[in-house]
């Protein structure tokens, strides 16, 4: 079989580094700082990046090459980066493609650590981000400017779970000539691949459903070799690489990432619909539920609706704490994407550094809670869940 009609699953497990003379089956760790070279040539044109070849494991590593190639098949992607964590893949994503000057227009609706590079610090290096309304896409373009670079969003959206037309965005970025960032963490490319609609760039936290049992952080970079490489140059000198211990444990995850979100999508809408008739519940957002806003851009460019499921809770901040504290068997924590279901308050954890209005402008309401869905047997996880909000 030609490598390209191998499916998902099978690129997944089967993409490896090559055996060494021991011909091991499971590729083995490669904990070194660095690599020897076999003479003065040879370390010449290895640094002159005559040779491609490993140097040093802050510019590549065995282990990482591994964990990009899998990605980069994954997402149908010419080249890749894998950084120490998910914010490091946004900010030198980011840093290494603007220049003082330049502007962005993001989707309001980002990660709180994200919308704080955005208004926080960007901006002392001349940086300048618009925001646009996610449910508004039709304004996109009058926020375009001539100084206008990138455009960014990311689908679903982290904590309200909204989508957006990507293909619209890729529309919008080449008429204008713009460089689209998705960031692709709630999905991962099991359920969606931005460069079929015309992402220039796709972005992970691997920390998340990549690894999948919260064991280690990470990030990653994937799409045009050119932008790539620039983003490569940018990090080899800042120093942000992923480890080469956790590019390992996220490479053997891939093996099993469609598996596992088939089971944490199906687990997922189960709970969603369980909370969508649940009379302490005002509201539900899960991309597969029909009542969804935007559940037709779902189905067009998701395979399943994903693991994260929105909710708001009648009653505001002191209804979601309280409903936070009688929780028994799901973990509170801010991370998601794990095995074990994990309920988050947004208002005040993840995004509590927004102010109400910019909270509520992109639809995290005092009430709202987070579920990342795991894996346990879902009839438990929703009788947790209901004897909480009961």
């Amino acid at each position: 079989m030609n490598e390209q009609e191998f499916g998902f699953e099978t690129q997944a497990i089967r993409t490896q580094l090559e055996r060494t003379q021991y011909l091991e089956h499971s590729v083995p760790l490669y904990l070194t700082s660095s690599f020897v070279f076999e003479d003065a040539e040879d370390m010449r044109a290895s640094f002159a990046e005559e040779k491609d070849r490993n140097i040093y494991s802050r510019y590549s590593n065995p282990n990482t090459n591994e964990f990009v190639d899998k990605v980069c098949q994954m997402e149908g992607a010419a080249a890749g980066f894998a950084f120490a964590s998910g914010m490091a893949a946004v900010y030198s994503t980011l840093a290494a493609l603007l220049n003082s000057g330049d502007h962005v227009v993001s989707a309001g609706s980002i990660f709180g650590a994200t919308h704080s590079l955005f208004v926080n610090y960007f901006p002392k290096w001349g940086i300048e981000t618009t925001y646009f309304d996610i449910n508004k896409p039709e304004t996109i373009e009058s926020f375009i400017k001539p100084n206008t670079k990138i455009l960014f969003a990311e689908s679903p959206t982290n904590p309200a779970v909204d989508i957006i037309d990507l293909e619209l965005l890729g529309a919008i970025a080449k008429k204008h000539n713009l460089v689209l960032i998705i960031d692709n963490c709630f999905a991962t490319p099991y359920l969606q691949q931005p460069i079929k609609w015309g992402a220039h760039l796709v972005v992970h936290s691997a920390t998340k459903l990549m690894d999948g049992q919260g064991r280690v952080l990470g990030g990653i970079t994937v799409g045009d070799a050119e932008l790539i490489q620039k983003i490569y140059l940018f990090s080899r000198l800042t120093g942000p690489s992923l480890s080469p211990f956790n590019a390992w444990v996220l490479s053997k995850s891939l093996e099993t990432l469609a598996i596992r979100l088939d089971r944490h999508c199906e687990n997922a809408l189960k709970v969603a619909e369980f909370l969508e008739q649940h009379p302490k519940v005002n509201k539900v957002k899960y991309p597969f539920l029909k009542s969804h806003p935007q559940y037709a851009i779902a189905q067009k460019q998701m395979k399943l609706g994903g693991n994260i499921v929105a909710f708001e809770i009648k009653g505001g901040l002191e209804a979601g704490r309280t409903f936070l504290d009688k929780i028994k068997l799901c973990s509170l924590s801010p991370n998601l994407g794990d095995t074990r279901t994990i309920v988050t308050h947004p208002a005040s954890t993840t995004h509590s550094k927004l102010s109400v209005e910019e909270r509520l402008a992109v639809s995290i309401t005092d009430g709202l809670v987070r579920v990342s869905v795991g894996l346990e047997t879902v009839k438990d996880v929703i009788a947790d869940l209901e004897q909480a909000l009961s």
